[in-house]
């Protein structure tokens, strides 16, 4: 008895496509969005920096410092701790105001947006206050609490609080009525309910009203500080303009901009995962 065998091919390795291939495909086409986006980025600054000289270059220094004289300021600024005090300060401040108007404006917002007679008794109220500034507040502030931090944090918090509390009534009163009968008809409790259905929903519109917050209190804070404060990024832009050197100026101002920008990014990338986590595509 013969047998024959015979060679059967080898497989060889996929290079292009199939499933392995995929997650480096992936990785390869993220990577070229980053670069892009950075480059888009970076010749948007160049061009802006580019603008700023050529103003500078025609009203003079004494009007608009130029980005060399900015930089300069900065340093000097900088090397006698005048600038990392004044960042830690309005840092200090906005953080503290900021986030007590989230601890307090969420419960307040899911009450009013669940509970018709909360909403029906603290609406008039939201609805006056949120329309009067926080800086129409700012000489009552100092006359009630001093120029102490006391001041600037419930100015911040004042900010911050009605808000929060409107986006998040916003996303509870949002919430699909037929959900909550669903869930209501299998035996849900209102927590459960509450837990299960009313946060995940207000998430999106939680974390928008705490971003809108931020921002809104970076506002806030350079009122407060020139009336009441003797250190902070808004004291820094007053008493540069007091001695004239419109140079620190221009240092306060960018600082805030770009502290702003960081604390946004910060917050992106946190509200990211969590509304990943609410099975929220972002």
């Amino acid at each position: 008895m013969s047998f024959t065998t015979t060679d059967a091919p080898t497989p060889m390795p996929a290079t292009g496509s199939g499933p392995e291939a995929r997650p480096r495909r992936a990785v390869r086409a993220g990577t070229r969005r980053g670069l892009r986006t950075a480059g888009v980025y970076t010749l948007s600054v160049l061009v802006g920096l580019g603008i700023w000289q050529l103003l500078a270059m025609k009203y003079g220094s004494s009007l608009l410092a130029s980005p060399k004289e900015t930089v300069s300021a900065a340093g000097e600024l900088a090397g006698d701790g005048t600038l990392l005090k004044s960042v830690i300060a309005s840092s200090r401040r906005i953080l503290i105001g900021w986030g007590l108007g989230i601890v307090v404006g969420v419960p307040i917002g899911l009450l009013v947006g669940q509970i018709k007679t909360v909403r029906q008794l603290l609406e008039p109220y939201i609805e006056f206050f949120r329309f009067i500034p926080p800086v129409a507040f700012v000489t009552l502030a100092v006359v009630w609490l001093g120029i102490g931090e006391a001041s600037k944090v419930v100015l911040i918090f004042y900010t911050a609080v009605f808000i929060v509390t409107l986006n998040t009534s916003a996303g509870v009163m949002a919430v699909n009525e037929s959900k909550l009968r669903a869930a209501a008809s299998l035996g849900a409790n209102r927590r459960q309910i509450l837990q299960r259905i009313v946060l995940p929903s207000t998430v999106p519109y939680i974390v928008t009203g705490a971003r809108l917050a931020m921002g809104n209190s970076f506002l806030t804070i350079v009122s407060a500080e020139i009336v009441a404060s003797q250190v902070g990024l808004g004291s820094l832009i007053w008493t540069s303009r007091n001695y004239g050197r419109i140079d620190w100026v221009f240092v306060g101002i960018i600082t805030l901009g770009i502290l702003g920008f960081v604390y946004d990014r910060v917050l992106r990338i946190i509200a990211v995962r969590v509304l990943r986590n609410y099975g929220v595509k972002v």
